[in-house]
């Protein structure tokens, strides 16, 4: 069973920043699977955040370019999202997933999800 477990939600204020974490189980689906992280706020549709991967090439939002980065550990079978200059519009739950495809960018194309985390920026 394809287990992804998140960290690092929480509250902060605007301009302040956050790393979120991801790990996913069995690891031989990570080695070989873009990740990415999307988010969905309240009343709005699940959108891309970023993603990267399995080689390491990155996808942002261009809401989030500059701002956030997301990289991978893959001994320790971990994408993380360095989030920066948080905006009050960032706040939303923010899922991690996995995909067999790079350049899938609907939510759809991703078959495997995490529970989500909150992420609240405060002005």
């Amino acid at each position: 069973q394809v287990q992804l477990a998140e960290s690092g939600g929480g509250l902060v204020q605007a301009g302040g920043s956050l790393r979120l974490s991801c790990t996913v189980s069995p690891g031989s689906i990570f080695t070989v699977s873009t990740m990415a992280w999307h988010r969905q706020a309240p009343g709005e549709q699940r959108e891309l955040v970023a993603s990267i991967s399995s080689g390491g090439r990155t996808n942002y939002a261009d809401s989030v370019k500059g701002r956030f980065t997301i990289s991978r550990d893959n001994a320790l079978k971990t994408v993380f999202l360095q989030m920066d200059s948080l905006k009050p519009e960032d706040t939303a739950v923010y899922f991690c997933a996995t995909s067999g495809n790079w350049g899938a960018t609907m939510p759809s194309q991703y078959d495997y999800w995490g529970q989500g985390t909150q992420v609240t920026v405060s002005s």
